[in-house]
């Protein structure tokens, strides 16, 4: 495997992924669900941080993060608060407490949009191909799974 080949299949991975999310009962949004989940993993990694600072990190237009933390402070993912030592700036965090939206998508199995992708509905198959992403992802993106 060679990095266009890699890059293609974290491209192809991403969009199963989305595909499995569930999407009902949360509206239209002007922010895609791929940078809701880019600046979720950004802010999972870098804790009392700045919309500016996700920017400058991901790349992603402050106003995209900003739509992005809106989605996630309505879905109960984080939380924003005045910085006290400097009143202009809005501090995000996770929330303390996983609210029902982040257990529900948290919960959905990937097993439906994985079998559309591979063009298969028997379920071994399946099952060793869920199998084969979870070591991948544990060697790769060490306590992920939490």
């Amino acid at each position: 495997m060679n990095g266009v080949e890699l890059f293609l299949l974290g491209r192809a991975l991403m969009k199963i992924g989305e595909e499995a999310m569930p999407t009902e009962g949360i509206g239209e949004h002007s922010t895609s669900l791929r940078t809701v989940l880019i600046v979720a993993s950004d802010l999972r990694g870098h804790p009392d941080t700045t919309v500016g600072e996700i920017a400058t990190r991901t790349g992603l237009p402050q106003s995209a993060v900003s739509a992005a933390i809106a989605r996630l402070r309505t879905a109960g993912a984080v939380i924003t608060e005045t910085d006290p030592r400097d009143r202009r700036r809005t501090i995000i965090r996770e929330a303390p407490e996983v609210s029902e939206r982040v257990t529900r998508v948290r919960d959905t199995p990937i097993d439906e949009a994985l079998a559309a992708a591979l063009g298969t509905d028997d379920p071994q198959r399946v099952r060793e191909t869920v199998a084969a992403l979870e070591e991948l992802a544990e060697r790769l993106v060490p306590g992920l799974r939490r």
